[in-house]
């Protein structure tokens, strides 16, 4: 079993006291980031835990470019992590001209190119991979009604076409404990694990 903390969008007080994360999350393998977080914030929780990142960057994470935080980028990359596969797709719905924006169609074009990748994975396996990590929610799944947290039709292709065992996102706040953060579509478990939920996956053999 993969123990994974996943975060997003939100500095949870209780991930910055060091004493807290050695006492309660001293067994995670894994940090997994969503976007719109602080590189120092994900560093200082990847160091306390020793364990590594893997992110995907937020609509508003244009510092990662002069200072990336220390880990990989799944950005349109299939990774592997203690026999689990990871695929990254960053960004928000283009709503003004700031960087980490896409349009549905763009998006789109990058969900296809990962078809040699993921459609061969999937008619071996039955997964094209174990988890899909994306800032923004699928179109009509935790997303919202304005254009910045409208989610991408181009994912609802990628859940049809290459059947990840798990989605997770962010971007969407979850303030209102009656909002729906789980969705089952297909063989798709979508989370939305803002501002942080640990999640625990069984290894395929």
């Amino acid at each position: 079993m993969v123990k994974i903390l996943c975060v997003s969008d939100i500095i949870v007080s209780q991930l910055e006291n060091a004493a807290n994360l050695r006492r309660r999350y001293n067994d995670i393998d894994l940090v997994l980031s969503c976007g719109d977080l602080p590189a120092v914030y994900l560093e200082f929780i990847t160091s306390v835990l020793n364990a590594p990142l893997l992110y995907v960057r937020g609509n508003h994470d244009q510092g990662y470019d002069e200072r990336p935080p220390g880990g990989e980028n799944l950005h349109n990359r299939l990774v592997k992590f203690a026999g689990l596969s990871f695929v990254g797709l960053e960004g928000s719905m283009r709503y003004n001209r700031s960087d980490i924006q896409y349009t549905d169609g763009e998006m789109h074009t990058m969900v296809m190119r990962m078809a040699p990748r993921l459609g061969y994975r999937r008619w071996r396996r039955g997964h094209g991979v174990d988890v899909f990590v994306a800032h923004s929610p699928p179109f009509g799944i935790h997303d919202a009604n304005d254009l910045p947290h409208r989610g991408f039709k181009a994912f609802l292709n990628f859940l049809d076409w290459y059947r990840p065992r798990y989605m997770v996102h962010g971007h969407v706040h979850t303030y209102d404990r009656r909002v729906t953060t789980v969705t089952d579509y297909h063989e798709t478990r979508i989370m939305n694990i803002n501002p942080f939920t640990i999640l625990e996956i069984e290894p395929q053999p």
